[in-house]
């Protein structure tokens, strides 16, 4: 038996037929295939994915969403639908490439913190900076009213179309779009070999830009930059630097920094707090929250106490950053700035098709390429009208001839053997065109019996006006760039909305070179312990003026303002421990680092923050009466209404937050601190008008714990209403009375001003001398206080109050008051 030959091998290159099978195997180069591949597959990428027209501003599947949802009929004043089943007809009729890739674009049309102007009403969650939205089947959508001037005029051949995947449909190549979307509303996305980044924009802006171009040709980047200064980010934010923006309206390709809108907010009463009100574009709050739990945990940001998300639908984005006690709020922030996403940045990157290829434009050339589409709309719907209003005017023609005999019409049809010699007839006898004579035969002759000379006249004038209108409009291309510019403010004017981004010229706070790092990372948040003057006005409000470099105190304003009546004064620095003293004998520890800072020139008490607040102090009765300095050598000085007075010797305080200074008798209560020399006078006034002084020096210091000894001799049913220490040299005193047969507050009463040189002294623990008499229906004091000149008066809001000259007899009754006076101060020393 012979064995068969061996199958020859084939040579190389060559072809290899399988005898059983009957298939064909090609050798083919694979480097050319792969080459050729990818290349379709760029080309596809390119063109029909990523990169968006120019002309629109859309990508195809965004165009083509907007199409198929207007073909859907689902316009702003009809309901929502289920975004499945858009994204259903889509997929199905024009945009083969999967629904994900759909609802992931119709989502982003209606995000409102994406989208500068957006174009898709969703009704549902369709998602937010941090999380994505909810499925297809749960969401609903329509189109917007601004999405409807982007396919505003389409059935009046103003663009071309084009057939979808499978030859069935047909499809816009480009939407008309009323307004230049691309600036508008930016875009983003990633080609083969090339990407675009688009910053949005305001519209009202935009437009302007957009006029200036039509009436001036030849205007520069500077002429179109004063109507577009820059991008308008849809979160809101500061830009940063406008040099990158410059670079980017002139070659297409730039950067800019945007930073969040923050602010410093008193939180409470000792807690000072960043509030994040805005976010550079695309940067969520949980982003944000994230980088900062990051950084304080590896220790690189110090100074933050918690962070707190209170965004809601209501009130909208607020992130609240507590500060530490004793950090600068300024200087956390400078580093939130450098370290976390509060400062991000943006790289413009202006590509767009242009004439089926990718190219990189400028404002300029991005505002031309789009007013050049929008001229061919015009143009191409201008003439659409035209021929439409002629061949209607060509058919009312047609009908008033026929009016004018229609008994005569119906004769030669009836007459007629056929539609044919229906036709020859109405056309020899009437002298009809064909369009005409068969518009006659097609009509009911009910129909006939409808039409009026005179409407039909009026038409016939309405369009022959309609038809000169367009001719000329047709016939001057100014006449066309006109209307392109009436068109395009119009749908600002509809759409647009005030600019939201703030633009600066201060550079980025981010540094740069290692060096700068290094020395950020190394500054100290802390606010320093520098010499601040504490003061507490008397209406319960304190502030903290810092002392700049060799300023022995603050400079005194003579300007009257709100609350500017002051109470007490102290001199610490901004980390050391004061006390405040108060009315239940109690002294509180506290340092002023967190209290609000005013210049030393520019006191604004108004401003300050209550003390009761910021101590802590929950009753309402319990008043803080004064500042005291916890290292002084001078010691401490009380009176209570009892007429009790004590000295308080200083240094031996407990170490504690609070304290009893003074143990008072049940019903007791202070109404009076001072901290003084021995020289200082101390003065008591009774509610009978008895003012006693005497030596600070006859009071011996006491302890802590000790209850002091008699001050004043009070008569059987006053009581002490104002204790303190003054320098007499310069001291006045206030008293004001108002009757008693009326409700407190409701009188201003009578009040008078006389100086302390007035008033004898005279021995502790006697009943001191009279300091105001009484008249008819008067037999008690509202008020008295003695002070340095001059005296402050305020209202209880801390408004000011005008009070009598000074020099009225100690024993006088006074001047009638303008107003009711609460409570009087010292003015803010010199």
């Amino acid at each position: 038996m012979t064995p068969p030959e061996p199958t020859p091998a084939p040579p190389v290159g060559g072809n290899v037929t399988a005898p059983a099978f009957g298939e064909r195997i090609e050798d083919v180069d694979v480097s050319t295939e792969m080459q050729g591949s990818f290349l379709e597959y760029a080309y596809s990428v390119i063109y029909s994915r990523a990169l968006p027209d120019a002309r629109d501003g859309l990508k195809p599947v965004q165009r083509r969403i907007l199409f198929q949802m207007n073909e859907m009929g689902l316009r702003p004043d009809r309901g929502h639908v289920k975004s499945a089943r858009v994204v259903g007809d889509v997929m199905g009729r024009l945009h083969p490439h999967g629904d994900t890739a759909i609802y992931d674009a119709l989502v982003r049309l209606a995000q409102d913190f994406t989208m500068r102007v957006p174009l898709v009403d969703g009704h549902g969650n369709f998602g937010s900076l941090d999380d994505g939205p909810a499925a297809p089947r749960y969401t609903e959508a329509r189109m917007q009213a601004a999405a409807l001037a982007l396919v505003e005029s389409l059935g009046e051949d103003v663009v071309d179309f084009v057939p979808n995947y499978d030859n069935q449909l047909t499809q816009p190549e480009v939407l008309p779009a009323a307004f230049p979307n691309l600036l508008v509303n930016g875009a983003s996305g990633i080609a083969v070999g090339m990407a675009t980044n688009m910053a949005p924009h305001n519209l009202i802006e935009v437009a302007g830009a957009a006029r200036h171009l039509l009436e001036n040709p030849d205007a520069t980047l500077d002429e179109l930059m004063a109507y577009v200064p820059g991008p308008d980010l849809p979160t809101g934010g500061t830009i940063v630097g406008l040099a990158g923006v410059r670079d980017a309206y002139a070659t297409g390709r730039g950067s800019f920094k945007t930073r969040a809108k923050v602010t410093v907010e008193q939180l409470s009463a000792r807690r000072t707090g960043l509030v994040v009100t805005e976010l550079p574009y695309l940067v969520g709050p949980e982003k944000v929250i994230e980088k900062i739990k990051d950084g304080v945990g590896s220790k690189k940001i110090t100074g933050i106490a918690d962070v707190t998300d209170l965004t809601d639908r209501k009130n909208g984005l607020r992130l609240v950053i507590g500060i530490k006690t004793g950090f600068s709020p300024e200087a956390v922030l400078e580093q939130l700035y450098r370290l976390t996403p509060l400062e991000d940045g943006f790289s413009i990157n202006n590509v767009a098709l242009v004439d089926g290829r990718p190219q990189t434009l400028g404002l300029r050339e991005l505002l031309q390429v789009y007013l050049d589409h929008r001229i061919q709309v015009v143009t191409r719907r201008s003439r659409y009208r035209l021929a439409r209003r002629q061949e209607r005017l060509h058919l009312v023609e047609g009908l008033l001839i026929a009016i004018l005999d229609i008994d005569e019409v119906i004769q030669v049809i009836r007459g007629s053997d056929d539609t044919a010699q229906a036709r020859t007839r109405l056309m020899e006898v009437f002298d009809l065109s064909v369009l005409q004579t068969d518009y006659i035969l097609e009509l009911q002759l009910r129909r006939l019996t409808r039409f009026s000379r005179i409407e039909l006249e009026t038409e016939r004038d309405r369009l022959r006006a309609e038809i000169a209108e367009l001719e000329a409009l047709l016939a001057d291309p100014a006449r066309i760039r006109t209307q392109v510019g009436v068109e395009i403010d119009e749908v600002a004017e509809r759409f647009g909305t005030p600019r939201r981004t703030l633009l600066t010229e201060a550079g980025s706070s981010v540094a740069t070179t290692a060096s700068a790092r290094k020395a950020a990372a190394g500054a100290s948040l802390e606010i320093a312990d520098a010499p601040t003057l504490v003061v507490l006005s008397s209406t319960g409000r304190a502030v903290r003026v810092d002392l700049p470099e060799g300023a022995e105190l603050p400079l005194a304003s003579t300007r009257r303002a709100k609350h500017d009546a002051l109470l007490s004064t102290v001199r610490g620095t901004t980390r050391g421990e004061l006390g405040a003293v108060t009315s239940r004998g109690r002294l509180i520890r506290f340092t002023p680092v967190d209290l609000p800072a005013v210049p030393p020139n520019s006191v604004q008490l108004a401003a300050g923050a209550r003390i009761a607040d910021y101590l802590g102090i929950a009753d309402k009765r319990e008043r803080v009466l004064g500042f005291v300095s916890l290292v002084s050598e001078e010691p401490v000085a009380l009176g209570t209404r009892q007429g009790v007075v004590k000295r308080v010797a200083p240094g031996g305080y407990p170490n504690r937050p609070d304290f009893e200074i003074i143990a008072l008798k049940p019903g007791d209560e202070v109404v009076g601190v001072a901290q003084g020399t021995d020289a200082d006078e101390l003065v008591f006034v009774a509610s009978d008008a008895q003012l006693l002084h005497f030596p600070a020096a006859q009071v011996r210091p006491q302890g802590v714990a000790a209850g002091g000894m008699a001050g004043i001799n009070l008569s059987a049913k006053a009581s002490a209403l104002f204790f303190g220490a003054v320098d007499p040299e310069d001291a006045v005193v206030v008293t004001i009375s108002t009757p008693t047969a009326i409700l407190p507050g409701t009188d201003p009463g009578r009040g008078k001003v006389s100086a302390f040189a007035e008033f004898p002294g005279k021995g502790r623990a006697t009943g001191g001398v009279r300091a105001h008499s009484f008249l008819k229906g008067e037999d008690a004091l509202a008020l008295a206080w003695v002070g340095p000149a001059p005296a402050l008066a305020v209202a209880s809001d801390g408004t000011p109050r005008a009070l009598p000259e000074s020099g009225a007899k100690r024993d006088a009754s006074g001047s009638p008051l303008d107003a009711v006076v609460a409570s009087v101060g010292h003015a803010l020393p010199r």
